[in-house]
């Protein structure tokens, strides 16, 4: 049963457990504000706790990939994980869509050679369940799990736990941060764009600082992918793709691409700070990849931790 409009998205009856890839679905559900910026296209229900989420990668996107000729970008899946957990989350388990949604932990594994390009967007269909729920009220705490097929065949998998807050709480947990805006964060430098990958400069997200494998979240306030709609703090995936970044410079190869991310946490990144990101590197989990442990840092304080494992080419 597909939960939108009481039947697919095009209208057109199918078979159970078969998710449309016709149109995507409503912005407001996947929080986006450009319809362009949204990926997933349609949901269904195959179980008490088992759901279907169409997606289609695009063949090109400004932001996220293909970040070689031969590959979509790993950072494309996260994003459909994160929209496919908005959509459950408001569709399924009743989450008001004027209630805030706060991530504490992510984690994603991709298989490289799934991700491979071709002369056409990619479908996939993600598998989503969740676990764990805690319900206080209309506020609900829960873990979703997400695994990614392409063709019938597994090639990534993610896991999300994230907690829901009314407008009224979400104020006051905010304070005096909760009508803050981009404009507010400092203007710096940032690293020469070939060195993660990238050709403009507002897609840069890592600007230097005097200390080795260190440096500071820095972002273009009006990057319509990144800050497709207003925000008070700065937005997970701009951290994610910060660390993505900062490894990238560790490694030493633009071209690498992400295949395994750890990541709790503890604090939003606030705009009117400078937030660090302080690198290192681990032992190879396997042959072809390194790894890089990171530590986001802002006023003296840890905001989140985690890892980033790089496959090189």
């Amino acid at each position: 049963m597909s939960l939108l409009n009481g039947a697919s998205l095009a209208g057109v009856p199918t078979p159970p457990q078969q998710v449309q890839f016709t149109q995507t679905v409503p912005r407001h559900l996947v929080h986006r504000a450009a319809l362009s910026e949204v990926f997933v296209t349609d949901l269904r229900v195959v179980g008490d706790n088992e759901f279907l989420v169409g997606a289609q990668w695009p063949r090109r996107h400004s932001f996220l990939g293909p970040r070689t000729r031969t590959s979509h970008d790993p950072m494309l899946f996260v994003e459909c994980c994160r929209q496919a957990g908005l959509l459950v989350s408001h569709c399924v388990l009743d989450v008001p869509l004027n209630f805030h949604i706060m991530s504490h932990s992510k984690t994603f594994a991709v298989k490289a050679e799934g991700f491979r390009t071709t002369d056409r967007p990619v479908d996939v269909v993600l598998h989503v369940s969740h676990r764990d729920v805690r319900r206080r009220g209309k506020s609900l705490t829960a873990t979703m799990d997400f695994d990614c097929y392409r063709d019938g065949l597994h090639i990534a998998s993610s896991s999300e736990r994230w907690s829901s807050v009314s407008s009224a709480t979400y104020r006051r947990l905010r304070g005096d941060h909760f009508a803050a805006t981009p404009f507010q964060a400092e203007k710096l430098p940032t690293v020469d764009p070939a060195l993660v990958g990238r050709e403009r400069p507002e897609d840069v997200l890592l600007a230097e600082t005097p200390l080795r494998n260190v440096w500071a979240l820095q972002f273009d306030p009006d990057h319509p992918v990144l800050f497709d709609h207003p925000v008070d703090h700065v937005p997970g995936m701009v951290m994610l793709e910060g660390v993505r970044q900062a490894a990238l410079v560790m490694v030493g190869d633009p071209r690498a691409l992400p295949v395994r991310s750890e990541f709790d946490f503890a604090s939003y990144v606030e705009f009117d700070e400078p937030c660090l990101i302080i690198a290192d590197e681990d032992p190879p989990a396997r042959e072809g990849t390194r790894v890089v442990s990171v530590t986001l840092q802002q006023d003296g304080s840890t905001v989140a931790t985690g890892m980033m494992e790089m496959l090189l080419p």
